[in-house]
């Protein structure tokens, strides 16, 4: 597949691209990635990524909102939050955003549940 490598400044120039890697994602399998084709498919996806990026931001999760997703996904209960944050009273006002995290909470819950320090300080700020 032939095509010319151009920057995506526009709409249009996105939509083109898009409708470009499409048909690498239709095809049997993806080029090789030592090949020319596989840098120019590499490129062209590293273009459009950019420009979604830029005019389609999407914001950081909420702190809490990862905590219950993350308690949702392990099914987790507050007991199991209160070495991270705190006696259950505590981890019900945090959950209700009545009381914000504090920096030994956030450095819990993140190792704990793995849940990344940026995600959890968006709270705590």
């Amino acid at each position: 597949m032939t095509f010319q490598l151009k920057p995506i400044r526009t709409e249009a120039d996105c939509q083109a691209a898009l409708k470009v890697a499409e048909a690498f994602f239709d095809a049997p399998a993806e080029p090789d990635a030592d090949s020319e084709e596989g840098a120019a498919f590499d490129a062209l996806v590293t273009l459009i990524e950019a420009y979604e990026r830029k005019h389609y931001p999407i914001a950081p999760p909420d702190p809490i909102e990862a905590i219950k997703f993350c308690m949702e996904q392990r099914s987790l209960t507050i007991k199991d939050l209160a070495p991270m944050i705190g006696q259950p009273n505590r981890v019900y006002e945090v959950l209700a955003r009545k009381r914000p995290l504090s920096l030994a909470m956030i450095r819990k819950l993140h190792r704990g549940l793995g849940i990344p320090t940026d995600v959890l300080i968006g709270m705590a700020a």
